[in-house]
């Protein structure tokens, strides 16, 4: 059964309340308004099930640096996220609501437990998710992704001058096979001879799609 909604949402309410129901995650969410929101208990995954999804995660190559939000409070909006030297933020500005403030949002994976970073704006989907890498950049930079089931993915590489390095795409993610299977794991790996800074877009307006991780090979200065 889906949770009743209040009659009257400010739109943090509502984003976060379409979010929730979306994801059906185990948690309860603090929405922009203030508004506190628990959404319904998702399916529960067999332990085999879960196992298998794990398993056809690739795991991380030698010299790679994985960012993978565990640190990250579970549903409280934020401006801007750094880990290990990389920034994330919402590629503004904003289309659909030009006045509202960008924000993130951590959501847990339901049979995993991991975290995953998306764009907290429900309305404005269409913006990217922003990912600024440290130093003078990386050679490659692989995303975990998961969201929902025939969720689009981009992923694009830009160098320091805005110029697309590398873009790859999937038409659909792909979603759970049965009501009580955990949700998969997509990999898309770019590369590039200087990356500075990698998009993340694709969703449609009451859709999401969240980063599990990141993961980039670092350059050194005598690599630039």
């Amino acid at each position: 059964m889906r949770p009743m909604l209040p009659r009257r949402t400010p739109f943090g309410a509502a984003m976060c309340s379409r979010f929730a129901i979306a994801l059906g995650a185990l948690v309860s969410v603090v929405c922009l308004a203030g508004t506190t929101f628990t959404p319904a208990p998702g399916p529960l995954a067999s332990p085999a099930a879960i196992a298998a999804v794990l398993a056809a995660v690739p795991p991380a190559a030698a010299g790679e640096t994985v960012v993978d939000f565990e640190k990250a409070e579970i549903g409280m909006p934020v401006a801007k996220w750094e880990e290990k030297g990389v920034t994330f933020e919402v590629a503004g500005p904003l289309k659909r609501t030009p006045a509202a403030k960008p924000r993130l949002i951590f959501f847990p994976h339901l049979a995993t437990g991991h975290k995953g970073i998306l764009n907290a704006m429900a309305t404005d989907q269409a913006v990217p998710l922003k990912m600024t890498l440290p130093g003078v950049g990386a050679s490659a930079v692989t995303l975990v992704l998961w969201g929902s089931t025939g969720c689009p993915a981009v992923v694009e590489a830009f160098d320091q001058d805005g110029k697309l390095v590398d873009k790859k795409s999937v038409e659909a993610i792909p979603g759970r096979k049965a009501p009580d299977a955990p949700v998969p794991f997509t990999t898309l790996t770019i590369q590039g001879s200087s990356i500075a800074y990698v998009n993340l877009s694709g969703p449609r307006n009451g859709e999401f799609l969240a980063a599990d991780e990141v993961r980039f090979v670092p350059l050194a200065e005598s690599q630039k």
